[in-house]
This record gives C-alpha cells, sequence and structure tokens, in this order.
C-alpha cells in the first residue's frame, strides 16, 4: 500500500472512530478492534490486547495512546521507515482527537444556551446506556476474546481490585501488578 493511501486510511478509520467513540476510551475499544484488527488488519489480536494493556498504564487517554501507537505499528509493518511511522502515529492520533475538539467547541459555544432544553437533556440521558453498553462489551472483550484470563490473572485481578477497595495508592497496585505478571508469566 502506498504511504499516502495508508496515511489516508488511518486518519479516515481514526476520525470515524472518534467520531462515534461516545463514552471515552474503553467504550473505543470495540470501535479500535473492529477498525484496526479486523477490517483493515493493520495489527493482529495479541498486539491489540498488548496495546490495550500498555495504554492503561501510560499517561493520557486510552484512545489516544492506542491511536499512537497503531499509527507507528501500522506504518512500520507496512514497510516504511521510523519518520514515516512516526508521521503515521501523529495523524492517528490526531484523527482521533480532531471529532472531540469540533464537537467540545459546538458544545460549549451552545450548551450554556440549550442546557435546560428538554430536547437537550432527553438526549443526554439517552446517550447514557449506550455509554454503559460499549463500556460494558469493552470488558467482555477483554475478558473473553483473547483467552488471557487463567489462575494467574484471576489472582492477580483479585489481589489488585482487594487492595484497590482499601485505597492502597493506584500507582503502587499497577506497579505490584506488573511485577507480579512479570514474575508469574
Amino acid at each position: 500500500m502506498a504511504l499516502a493511501q495508508l496515511y489516508l486510511s488511518m486518519f479516515l478509520a481514526f476520525f470515524k472512530i472518534g467520531l462515534f467513540g461516545f463514552g471515552g476510551g474503553y467504550a473505543m475499544l470495540p470501535l479500535i478492534q473492529q477498525e484496526v484488527v479486523f477490517d483493515n488488519k493493520w495489527i493482529t489480536v495479541s498486539e491489540f490486547t498488548d496495546i490495550v494493556a500498555i495504554s492503561q498504564t501510560t499517561p493520557g487517554p486510552i484512545s489516544f495512546n492506542s491511536a499512537t501507537f497503531i499509527g507507528y505499528k501500522a506504518t512500520n509493518t507496512s514497510g516504511h521507515g521510523t519518520l514515516a511511522s512516526i508521521l503515521g502515529a501523529a495523524i492517528c492520533t490526531f484523527a482521533v482527537s480532531l471529532p472531540s475538539f469540533g464537537i467540545m467547541t459546538l458544545v460549549v459555544t451552545f450548551f450554556f444556551k440549550f442546557k435546560e432544553n428538554r430536547y437537550v437533556l432527553a438526549a443526554l440521558y439517552g446517550i447514557k446506556p449506550a455509554v454503559i453498553g460499549l463500556i460494558a462489551a469493552a470488558g467482555i472483550m477483554l475478558i473473553n476474546g483473547f483467552n488471557f484470563i487463567d489462575y494467574k490473572s484471576w489472582l492477580i485481578f483479585s489481589v489488585v481490585f482487594l487492595a484497590s477497595i482499601k485505597r492502597i495508592d493506584p500507582i503502587l497496585l499497577i506497579a505490584i501488578a506488573g511485577l507480579a505478571g512479570f514474575i508469574l508469566y
């Protein structure tokens, strides 16, 4: 695939993800997976799982982090060099953030004028179940779709979950879970 065509495909895919990914990064995961793993085959299911794990532990929104990594990986895998891959990462990150920027600009401009409007309130109430469904789909996808759940994973999950209920520092829990995963696997 020609580099310009790849860039355009990645831009359109991530623009679409950004445009229809209501509810934040976790709600976008099923859309990202469909676009990059199944439709365009830029990465494998295993690589997608790794991206999700890495994107959760790095600073920033998961959608931006995954877009950056996928843009780099897809460009690099298609035989282009480091500079082209960095530009691919930038294009995907820009594309996934562009719809949110545009929508938020419009929302801020008009929200205060219409915040008590019954149609606006009804639309906001209607979006909530869709967002919950997309986040639940992302969780189910991660549990069922990737065959990474075994007793060691459940053990790490259980310990971290119980520790988080006790309000132990999340950064410490991430570090401990990473170390436990390194030792157990």
